[in-house]
């Protein structure tokens, strides 16, 4: 089946393009094409926006520099914190008009008993080095039309490398679900090769959120938007790679996945691509439908039988990411998600903050879910939590859980983002949380378990970073994650703000 789908994609065009490397004339975004606007528009706001500090974005790397350290790192917690996200936002003239459009930067935070280091470098990626020695934007993107730009000659002729990063079987990789990962040195952040998993999966996307089991073995996928492909990776602890590729009616944009110890779980929210868009013209993002009659399909796949699909049905919504999922002897698999009525934040939300305009934010809820394979129901309860960037234990990846670590916010505000840090039991509802304050913007908190841990779920740290907007200053905090609402048990701090980003991942020294 694998070699068979792949040939047909190749007649078609790109093999594994989800932006697709589509010849397509530069016809419409939603903001039109971008000259100048988008950047103008920012720079109007910034002085009464505090909160667009977190989206300036950065035009060099930043070197070393030692962290004003209060409170003590715990004696071991020693190792190597690597956070991505987009930070070229502006080059030349032109801003992107979408948040997930900019290059992409990791930021390096070194724990070891001198205290705390960070550094960022950009990956330089093809497109970060042809665009930077123009000095200009060269093609368009996920989502702006540049004027003057062309399209992408290839999915990782785009490549921003701007998502997540994982270390698995002796690599380190930055991810983009568009595209191929990036091998990138842990220690210097010098940029390496693309990663290509087999020769029929060259330049087939491989998303930003892969999980590992407790074996070591990682699983991730990647989609074909354009040909309504997706293809499953099996990548053993020391890299033995088996694949699957597979057709999905109505491909949906889908950035996360979950699995449990026997099956692999999607859930496509009706934000569809559409061929016929993409052919006028449209960016990627454009090239989306919501179809809200689809409602929320849960595509559910047993590892030992990949090819063989039991589809569901749960209510209209969507999602970025899930937490966990686990089954229990009765078939039912249980999963937890972080779920938005509809794409209006993907759609304008991420447009307006690029324009540094702000215009509330869809709510959010942490979402149950049962499905049932044997009846083939499915069931969600939801719980009022405006929250995101779901993290568990990672050693119960897939295993029965109860815990689910997010920013959260609680208080009403006229910024966007999260306020606090939380720690959720999802079987009591219980919430154990700590908040930074209305001025301090929260990103993704990481679960590090501790060298001395037992078996018990969430004896460990949870580590993350908050920008101060008062005091201009990028904050990483370490938390007993079993006693949040104490506070921080050490956090450092730098005289310099980096931009907000999306995931990380933590390497133990």
């Amino acid at each position: 089946m694998d070699r068979r789908l792949f040939c047909q994609s190749l007649a078609l065009g790109s093999a594994g393009s989800a932006l697709g490397a589509l010849p397509f004339s530069a016809a419409h975004a939603a903001g039109g094409p971008e000259s100048g606007a988008t950047l103008s528009a920012f720079n109007e706001r910034r002085s009464g926006a505090p909160w667009t500090l977190g989206f300036e974005g950065l035009q060099a790397d930043l070197a070393p520099q030692p962290m004003q350290l209060r409170g003590k790192l715990p004696k071991d917690l020693r190792g190597t914190l690597l956070r991505n996200g987009p930070a070229q936002h502006s080059l030349g003239d032109v801003r992107y008009q979408h948040w997930f459009d900019g290059d992409g930067m990791i930021q390096q935070y070194r724990f070891s008993d001198q205290g705390l280091t960070h550094q960022a470098r950009f990956l330089r990626t093809q497109k970060f080095l042809a665009e930077n020695a123009a000095g200009r934007r060269l093609h368009h993107s996920f989502g702006t039309q540049v004027a003057g730009g062309s399209p992408m000659a290839s999915a990782d002729a785009g490549n921003v490398a701007n998502t997540s990063v994982v270390h698995h079987a002796g690599e380190t990789l930055a991810l983009w679900e568009g595209g191929s990962a990036t091998r990138f040195d842990a220690d210097t952040l010098e940029t390496g090769a693309l990663k290509t998993w087999t020769p029929e999966h060259a330049g087939m996307p491989f998303s930003a959120h892969p999980k590992i089991g407790a074996d070591g073995t990682l699983w991730n996928f990647g989609v074909s938007s354009a040909h309504g492909l997706l293809s499953i990776y099996q990548v053993s602890a020391q890299g033995q790679v088996r694949t699957a590729t597979l057709k999905v009616p109505d491909m949906a944009m889908v950035h996360d996945f979950a699995v449990t110890e026997q099956h692999l779980v999607f859930l496509l929210p009706p934000l569809v691509f559409d061929v016929d868009r993409a052919h006028a013209g449209s960016t990627f993002l454009d090239s989306h439908v919501w179809k809200p009659q689809l409602g929320m399909r849960a595509l559910v796949l047993h590892k030992d039988r990949l090819d063989q699909a039991q589809w569901m049905e749960l209510p209209t919504g969507f999602l970025f990411h899930t937490g966990n999922a686990w089954e229990d002897g009765k078939g039912v698999i249980h999963l937890d998600y972080i779920r938005s009525k509809d794409d209006s934040a993907i759609n304008q939300g991420f447009r307006e903050l690029m324009r540094g305009d702000f215009k509330g934010e869809p709510s959010h809820a942490v979402a149950l879910v049962e499905l049932d394979t044997r009846s083939g129901r499915a069931r969600q309860n939801l719980q009022a939590h405006h929250a995101e960037f779901p993290r568990i234990d990672p050693r119960f990846v897939g295993r029965r859980h109860r815990e689910l670590f997010m920013a959260e916010r609680v208080a009403v505000s006229n910024r966007p983002g999260f306020d606090c840090v939380a720690r959720l039991n999802v079987d009591t509802g219980k919430v154990d949380r700590y908040r930074y304050g209305a001025d301090v913007m929260v990103e993704e908190h990481v679960f590090i378990p501790a060298r001395t841990a037992g078996p018990k779920e969430g004896e460990g740290w949870l580590v993350g970073t908050a920008l101060d907007l008062l005091r201009r200053r990028t904050l990483l905090s370490v938390f007993d994650a079993r006693r949040l609402a104490q506070g921080p048990l050490a956090q450092g701090s730098m005289d310099r703000a980096v931009p907000l980003g999306f995931h990380g991942t933590f390497i133990p020294a």
